[in-house]
């Protein structure tokens, strides 16, 4: 895909055109994301308290017990979201699903093993580690270029 940038001082409104010789997939998501006016933050609950979680601030997020929880360099938080929310939400943020019930923050990852068979090991840079499932291996994979 190319991208072409004009500045053209006259202009008041930024305007996006897309000239494509068909509607694909990535066209229709490529809209989809432009359109929406999305918050690049989350609220996370810790104690009957609402805090603002900035996605730098956040290690990963992860599903369990019927409840989301953020990681982050000042704690654990309860998030009010579904997991698909936050995904679509961090996703430009260069966050990436990694299992069913989970989501990690690639600026915050140290490095990745891939001396497991089938699977690979995250670790992060707070001293955490974290399991790629094997249905997203290939997708990490092609995120990360190998």
């Amino acid at each position: 895909m190319q991208v072409e940038i004009k500045i053209d001082e006259k202009c008041t409104e930024p305007k996006i055109i897309i000239v494509t010789d068909r509607m694909t997939d990535e066209i229709n998501e490529l809209v989809k994301r432009i359109s929406e006016q999305t918050p690049l933050f989350l609220v996370g609950f810790k104690n009957s308290e609402a805090t603002i979680l900035h996605p730098d601030n956040i290690i990963h997020i992860y599903a369990a017990n019927q409840k989301v929880y953020a990681v982050t360099d000042g704690g654990n938080y309860t998030v009010r979201l579904r997991l698909y929310e936050i995904e679509e939400r961090l996703y430009p943020l260069g966050f990436v699903r990694i299992s069913g019930s989970e989501i990690i923050n690639l600026k915050k990852v140290k490095g990745f093993d891939l001396g497991f068979s089938g699977t690979i090991c995250v670790n992060f840079q707070n001293g955490s580690t974290a399991y790629v499932s094997r249905r997203y291996v290939a997708k990490i994979k092609r995120v990360l270029g190998i």
